[in-house]
């Protein structure tokens, strides 16, 4: 039984060619685009921009989104060559099971659950702080009180009131998590809808809010070195290079879905042409937004308004402070966000469902998460256990500490993904590629080197939790995954 041993890829292609017996084909191209934007604009947008600005960059934070988008293209073409040519559930795992053998697939597995996951339940966590900003502004409603809407680790510093349990963020969760249940496809038009919303009103604030842009917001525009200590007491480079790079790390959870597009392949119509357009398609559309928001945004408001009025409400805030008479772009605001982070942690916990049901079916996890419902043909068992895990998390952790653990674990694995493309040209030159990433090695191996800096300016806090997440990891491995493998029993099959 060894550990290093890899899945044949002419099995790996056959399982994608089964799909009478598996998940249904559906999803087109357009559909992928939408997913891609729908997972991509969302909580990174509306809440990691002001947060990267006040923590590290300033109005530098285009940059940072210029760095991580970058990273995000380089590992995104990697992704499409290898999506298109084995277009199976799993995404990075699968990937990494056909090139590097299983251990390997066993921790970015493990690592997929920290983004998916982990980041559904950031989102959720953003999504009910957000609903009692809408049941405060909006519909000018008592909120829901503070006990109900924190966790139990956060305290209201002018009441003195602990958190007890975040409901909105595990209500949503829920919902979500039953709606996929139901099918793809129902889940594909929801998402469809939410996203022409919330686009929509991105393009909105930056025509609006280019004429309230105040040039001494952006002066000087990469703010000299220096160190910024939030309320937790923890130390963030400020401004210069590192300020920057520490930015693209803080912002990159807000690409992070293009990749979870990857992990729909086995439900997707001619996978082969329509992957890497959803893949490539929807980081160029999100990246071009990106960088026009956060510079409208930093000239509206100033650093101060980030760290002390805004928070994770800071681009209501900033409206409603600076854009004079656009109240209701402010209220408009709340709800797109509210719209754009439930198509978030649906995109999140489809990706996250779809890596349990390829490790199911692997026999790393429990044969049950590979089971499909005998209506709908979805893993229902896969979304009911995530929903479990993601709503502990969205209910009792706060969001600040689950953001960067998601970066990191994903930085991890799109690393992973660029070393796959080279390893599968050696080891496979002759398999047919319907999109091959250009200049390859060079292409992977910046890829690689992008995403270790970003982790690098992510500090040591979250490799510390990167590190103990991914040895619990490999103890789950040899206690259970190693045992239970189908690779390694084929005479159990």
């Amino acid at each position: 039984m060894s550990i290093w041993k890899r899945k044949p890829l002419a099995q790996l292609l056959a399982e994608a060619a089964d799909s009478e017996k598996g998940l249904k084909r559906t999803l087109t191209a357009w559909s992928l685009i939408a997913l891609g934007i729908g997972a991509i604009i969302g909580a990174g947008l509306f809440v990691r921009t002001a947060m990267a600005a006040s923590q590290n960059a300033g109005p530098s934070v285009t940059i940072a989104f210029i760095v991580a988008a970058i990273g995000c293209a380089l590992a995104g073409l990697c992704y499409a060559e290898l999506s298109s040519s084995i277009p199976i559930s799993g995404s990075a795992y699968t990937y990494t099971y056909a090139t590097m053998g299983e251990f390997l697939a066993w921790i970015i597995g493990w690592d997929l659950i920290l983004e998916y996951a982990v980041g559904a339940a950031t989102v959720g966590i953003a999504w009910s702080e957000y609903l009692n900003n809408l049941l405060i502004n909006v519909l000018h409603i008592s909120p829901i009180p503070y006990s109900l809407s924190h966790s139990p680790f956060q305290q209201n510093l002018e009441t003195g009131e602990h958190g007890l349990i975040n409901l909105p963020a595990l209500f949503i969760v829920g919902l979500i998590s039953l709606l996929l249940i139901k099918g793809i496809q129902e889940s594909a038009f929801v998402n469809g809808i939410i996203v022409v919303v919330k686009v929509t009103i991105v393009v909105l604030i930056i025509i609006i809010g280019w004429n309230f842009v105040n040039p001494a917001n952006h002066t000087p525009y990469i703010p000299p070195s220096s160190i910024f200590t939030d309320e937790h007491g923890i130390d963030h480079n400020f401004g210069g290079f590192w300020g920057i790079i520490g930015a693209a790390g803080t912002v990159f959870f807000a690409f992070i879905g293009f990749d979870a597009v990857s992990t729909a392949a086995q439900e997707t119509k001619n996978p082969k042409r329509n992957m890497p357009i959803g893949i490539l398609g929807s980081l160029a559309v999100c990246t071009v937004l990106y960088i026009l928001f956060a510079h409208v945004l930093t000239g509206v408001a100033t650093v101060e308004d980030f760290r002390t009025g805004g928070k994770e409400a800071s681009v209501a805030f900033a409206i409603n402070k600076y854009m004079i008479g656009y109240a209701w772009l402010g209220q408009l605001v709340t709800v797109a966000i509210l719209a754009g982070f439930s198509s978030v942690i649906l995109v999140m916990l489809l990706g996250q469902s779809r890596v349990f049901y390829a490790m199911g079916k692997d026999g790393l996890l429990p044969k049950m998460f590979s089971d499909l419902h005998s209506k709908y043909k979805t893993p229902y068992k896969a979304n009911l256990a995530i929903l479990v895990i993601v709503g502990a998390f969205a209910a009792f952790v706060p969001g600040d500490i689950v953001g960067d653990m998601t970066s990191i674990g994903t930085l991890f694995a799109f690393s992973l993904v660029c070393v796959s493309v080279i390893i599968l040209r050696k080891k496979e030159p002759n398999m047919v590629r319907e999109f091959k990433t250009p200049f390859v090695p060079l292409v992977p191996i910046l890829g690689v080197i992008t995403c270790v800096l970003m982790m690098a300016g992510l500090g040591w806090t979250n490799w510390l939790r990167l590190f103990a997440w991914m040895a619990i990891g490999i103890v789950f491995y040899f206690a259970y995954g190693k045992k239970n493998s189908v690779l390694n029993n084929t005479d159990q099959e």
